[in-house]
């Protein structure tokens, strides 16, 4: 949906009044600083729960071969 063009001139109309046009740019640079910061750590953690989730997957395509050696080896034993 997004911010619609009206609403970015109130938005910066009372950032103005607030803060004044010498510390805005300031505040622009902190809010941005801020915000890419929070989309690195959120696209890192995303990225080690893909991994996690691939081990898994890994572990679980690996099961049925060691339960099929086991067998292999156990099964002489039960004759």
């Amino acid at each position: 949906m997004g911010i619609q063009p009206m609403e970015w001139v109130l938005i910066i109309v009372v950032g103005l009044l607030l803060f004044g046009p010498k510390k805005l740019p300031e505040l622009g640079r902190s809010l941005g600083k801020a915000a890419r910061e929070f989309k690195e750590a959120t696209s890192g953690l995303l990225k080690e729960l893909e991994e996690k989730k691939s081990d898994q997957m890994q572990t679980k395509e690996d099961r049925p071969v060691e339960l099929k050696e086991k067998e292999k080896t156990t099964r002489p034993e039960l004759k």
